[in-house]
């Protein structure tokens, strides 16, 4: 059984909007910190953004703070990425983690398979 699974990528234009989701399942999702990270093909996992267990504190990587939101919902299992005004460089596949918290992907413990965003310019 695969812990998470994103889905709500697409390919869209600068300057749309997508919400990511990810859906948990066998983990103890509502005790979890969760975050969103993105990759490209040749580079390392980028931190996109976190969320505490309890809802508190979301962090965000600086280029896209005021653009993207990171909320999730316990009783459906649920956490989300709100991206608003998509730029070209947000283009990536995203992938939800549950684990530890910080922006190093080392420290959760919970993967999924990726959804991809690309944005066109």
């Amino acid at each position: 059984q695969v812990p998470l699974v994103e889905s709500g990528g697409g390919s869209v234009q600068a300057g749309d909007s997508l919400r990511l989701s990810c859906a948990a399942s066998g983990i103890d999702f509502a005790w979890l910190n969760m975050a969103w990270f993105r990759q490209v093909p040749g580079t390392e996992r980028e931190f996109v953004a976190n969320i505490y267990w309890n809802g508190n504190r979301p962090d965000y990587t600086d280029s896209v703070k005021g653009r993207f939101t990171i909320s999730k919902d316990d009783a459906r299992e649920m956490l989300y990425l709100q991206m608003n005004s998509l730029k070209p460089e947000d283009t990536g596949t995203y992938y939800c983690a549950a684990g530890n918290t910080g922006q190093d992907p080392r420290n959760y413990k919970y993967w999924g398979q990726g959804t991809r965003v690309t944005v066109s310019s």
